[in-house]
């Protein structure tokens, strides 16, 4: 039989892993809100420089297109936006506002590398990471340019459902 002492004693032993989940997950929030912040700054690079980029000659385009080598690597930023975000979402099941804001987000990210996989990495392949241009190369440019802004909006509403999160968490 339990007492009103032990069964303190018991919630009182439990404290600490109950305090080392509530820091993982916001450490995981933490992970989660800036990696799809860089993924966004990414995106939002690719957005501003569109209304210039989409009118550049043939030679132009591919000129300055050399900017982007080595913006491969921005793909582990993608990956562990999407991972920690779905850690978050799993953990927060439980919390119905939290839980569905963060899955708005995860679907968000989810879908950028659908959008990425579809039209970015195609117009990549066809033009050897922009190293040549096909002759239908002002299709590939138009499809390559709409598709990083698509994903900069996404990003920007996985940003914003992040933030949101956050928000309803703290009340």
């Amino acid at each position: 039989m339990c007492d009103l002492t032990s069964a303190c004693m018991a919630k009182a032993s439990d404290w600490p892993s109950l305090k080392g989940t509530a820091m993982t997950l916001t450490v995981l929030r933490l992970l989660a809100v800036l990696f799809t912040a860089v993924a966004m700054a990414a995106g939002l690079a690719h957005l501003l420089e569109l209304p210039n980029e989409i009118r550049l000659s043939r030679d132009d385009y591919l000129v300055v297109q050399q900017i982007y080598r080595g913006w491969a690597l921005l793909g582990v930023v993608v990956v562990g936006a999407l991972v920690t975000t779905l850690l978050v979402t799993f953990w927060l099941h439980a919390r119905p506002p939290e839980f569905y804001l963060s899955l708005t987000a995860a679907v968000c990210i989810a879908l950028t590398l659908v959008v990425f996989f579809l039209f970015t990495y195609p117009a990549n392949r066809q033009s050897r990471n922009w190293t040549m241009l096909p002759e239908n190369w002002e299709t590939l440019r138009r499809q390559w340019e709409y598709s990083h802004a698509v994903g900069a909006g996404l990003y920007f509403v996985a940003l914003s459902a992040h933030t949101l999160s956050l928000l309803v968490a703290r009340r």
